[in-house]
């Protein structure tokens, strides 16, 4: 709805080298791309949330260029997030100084910095 109704400008596709969440992805991503030309928004690119599926950055980097976008960031799987989740926290109030904190900041980063933002083809 907010892409129909204007209100996005830049999407980001969370996914992982799992089949499905590429597949789901994809979708996503063509979804984009049939409010793309007329609401001008854009894909910013893929976050791989990782599973540690095997040759998982090589899986999303190869969406990512069938898609014209980039992988923006490659999150690691911590387990640190199970814990946070656990007692209702996210990752930065339950240890801010951990590395996956680290990592979410990184990533925050490049989505503020993000200047790579093409139209999609399909």
């Amino acid at each position: 709805m907010p892409i129909r109704e204007g209100k996005a400008q830049e999407i980001y596709i969370v996914t992982s080298g799992e089949m499905m969440a590429m597949y789901a992805a994809n979708n996503i991503a063509r979804g984009v791309l049939k409010y793309a030309h007329s609401g001008g928004v854009r894909l910013g690119g893929l976050i791989c949330n990782s599973r540690k599926v095997d040759r998982e950055i090589d899986l999303i980097e190869t969406l990512a260029e069938r898609l014209n976008t980039q992988m923006i960031h490659f999150v690691p799987r911590d387990n640190i997030v199970q814990h946070a989740e656990l007692r209702r926290m996210t990752v930065n109030e339950y240890a801010p100084d951990s590395a996956q904190a680290k990592e979410y900041a990184a990533l925050a980063e490049k989505i503020v910095n993000n200047k790579t933002l093409p139209f999609l083809h399909l």
